[in-house]
């Protein structure tokens, strides 16, 4: 499971509204590799899942994942961050 935090699903839905992104529309979450750390996440939006992708919903926002990057990101929890140190998604 994902779990997306009240902070993200607001997020979520403020892009949404201001890129008018359909509300049935979910979030496809992903990982791939680059980067310094070895990983990059990938977030866009899809009118459905691809085949074979996990399903899950959480506080309102519907996530599209695909098996590859689910074995990196399972158990995590999407949080958006609008601190000092800058604003973003982040998975903890």
């Amino acid at each position: 499971m994902i779990e997306v935090t009240e902070r993200a699903a607001k997020a979520i839905k403020q892009i949404k509204e201001s890129e008018n992104i359909p509300d049935s529309y979910g979030l496809r979450v992903g990982v791939v590799g680059g980067g310094c750390s070895g990983m990059n996440y990938n977030m866009n939006f899809e009118p459905e899942p691809g085949e074979g992708e996990k399903i899950f919903e959480s506080n309102g926002v519907k996530l599209f994942c695909d098996l590859k990057s689910y074995l990196y990101i399972q158990g995590t929890s999407l949080d958006y961050s609008d601190g000092l140190t800058g604003r973003g998604f982040v998975f903890n």
